[in-house]
């Protein structure tokens, strides 16, 4: 039976700092996750050759796959800390290996700042414009596949899976990344975003937008959530072709 194990952890002291690397030695315990060994080694943070250290830092909420904040790359799969199992990852081999996701910069240890895919959702006002607070009444009626499908897309939870597989995210290209291209369909379906479509379109036919997708599908594979990421990326292609088409008429 299994007593210890080990975890290899890519640190890093600060944003400006060069990443190093500390391994951890830990007891063996049934049902544990990646969490549960984060903090495991904050309550003894100690390496296995002996060395006192600080604990790891890592970002984490829900702890139930809903909040996206604990995206890490662990055993070169990036995923969430939250839903990954000790018992399934040492199938592998006796050492779990921990490492910040790369596609974004990181602040601490493996807590990154995902702070772009934020502010990719303001630079497409990905939200539902109202006149008023107050009641309206019933709201538009819209049928069960277009629901089913805006469902599907609505459960991404902006942990930046897609980003971090994604290879058109790198430091030679401006490309948005797939998350938000789910997001301005999800609110170009709705009746009332329908009306504040032909902004975000235009936002995503600009620098970094849709054609800086290479449909390598790489989203859709990582996504822990099942978003329908290329399906998405099709639509928002043909979407954004209709109106250049449309402007161009209008002129």
């Amino acid at each position: 039976m299994l007593e210890k194990f080990k975890v290899r952890v890519q640190r890093q002291d600060g944003p400006a700092t060069k990443p190093y690397t500390q391994t951890f030695e830990l007891p063996y315990k049934p049902d544990m996750n990646v969490i549960s060994v984060l903090q495991e080694i904050a309550a003894h943070p100690v390496t296995a050759d002996g060395q006192h250290t600080t604990p790891v830092v890592w970002d984490s909420n829900c702890l139930e796959e809903v909040c996206g904040a604990c995206s890490m790359v662990i055993n070169g799969f990036v995923r969430q800390a939250c839903s990954a199992l000790v018992d399934e990852l040492l199938r592998a081999g006796p050492v779990i290996d921990l490492k910040p996701m790369s596609k974004f910069p990181v602040i601490r240890d493996l807590f990154t700042d995902r702070s772009r895919m934020f502010d990719a959702l303001k630079k497409v006002r990905a939200w539902i414009p109202v006149d008023s607070y107050a009641p309206l009444g019933p709201g538009p009626i819209v049928p069960p596949e277009v629901n089913e499908r805006r469902y599907e897309l609505s459960r991404c939870m902006t942990c930046g899976c897609c980003l971090e597989a994604c290879p058109q995210i790198n430091p030679h290209s401006d490309f948005i990344g797939p998350q938000v291209i789910g997001q301005v369909v999800l609110f170009n379906m709705h009746p009332t975003g329908a009306m504040t479509a032909s902004y975000r379109n235009e936002a995503m036919m600009g620098p970094g937008g849709i054609t800086g997708c290479g449909n390598a599908e790489n989203c859709v594979k990582v996504c822990p959530k099942d978003v329908p990421l290329t399906w998405a990326i099709g639509k928002l292609g043909r979407d954004t072709t209709t109106h250049a088409f449309k402007r161009w008429l209008m002129r």
